[in-house]
């Protein structure tokens, strides 16, 4: 195997950045080997493809909780009733892969908010939710680049919209909870938001843009975030379960989000 430097590029970002030219195909063996090296540099490392075309990326698609940003919202909602450890428990399981069905893993999980003031969710927004390192300059720099923007969750619409407005987002999808009287009822309304459905709105967002689905970059952090990754031209694992890093074509560990910018560059 060959493996040569050719470029050392984008001198003026805030990020170190160097490619190299591998001449076969790497197993996924050698690339955990090579992270693992990468990592001990405290280095992130990103895998393109010889038939990526950055020029042709025309849609940006992105999860929200754990990715965007810097919590799980259903988590934090559960805190004020002090469920948190109990819906914690099927999260963390559910995004590493061993709960298979995300829409039970949330009905069971929404369930447990039954009651809750819906006074609380703004809490969370205000109290507890940030945008994580390079959000706004990632949404900033593909917005000013013609990229379609999409923010799509397996979380909820009360926070998807809002940060819609703050960071710019073309769209947003995500699951819509119920309330009545002030009050969560533990349920959502409407379809789930699962991974099958990213995909959909993903390959959606390609028709409006007229490409393909080769033509995006995806973000992600979860095991529901596969479907929507897998054939996109890069995805992009944020700190992620290591099934998600398995296969994804780059893992930001250590960079922020607006390190996407220099693949798409």
């Amino acid at each position: 195997m060959d493996i040569s430097k050719y470029d050392k590029e984008k001198a003026d970002s805030k990020y170190f950045t160097a490619r190299w030219i591998c001449s076969q195909d790497l197993l996924p063996e050698a690339r955990v080997a090579m992270r693992d090296i990468a990592a001990a540099h405290e280095a992130d490392l990103a895998f393109l493809s010889p038939g990526f075309n950055a020029d042709e990326v025309k849609v940006l698609a992105m999860d929200m909780d754990s990715t965007l940003i810097n919590i799980e919202c259903i988590d934090e909602i559960a805190d004020f009733t002090g469920k948190k450890a109990a819906v914690s428990e099927i999260t963390e399981a559910t995004m590493r892969g061993e709960i298979k069905d995300f829409k039970e893993s949330l009905r069971r999980r929404v369930a447990l908010l039954e009651g809750v003031s819906a006074d609380v969710l703004d809490s969370v927004y205000k109290e507890r939710l940030r945008p994580n390192p390079g959000a706004a300059e990632l949404l900033t720099g593909a917005n000013t680049s013609g990229l379609y923007t999409l923010l799509v969750s397996g979380g909820f619409t009360f926070f998807t919209e809002k940060l819609r407005k703050e960071l710019g987002f073309k769209q947003t999808q995500a699951n819509t909870l119920e309330i009545v009287d002030g009050k969560l009822t533990g349920k959502v309304i409407g379809d789930i938001v699962d991974g099958a459905a990213k995909n959909a709105f993903l390959e959606q967002a390609c028709l409006l843009m007229n490409c393909h689905k080769k033509n995006s970059i995806t973000m992600g952090d979860g095991s529901n975030d596969i479907p929507m990754m897998l054939g996109s031209g890069i995805s992009v694992a944020y700190k992620a379960k290591p099934i998600v890093k398995e296969k994804a074509d780059a893992a930001f560990d250590r960079v922020g989000l607006d390190a996407a910018l220099l693949l798409i560059a």
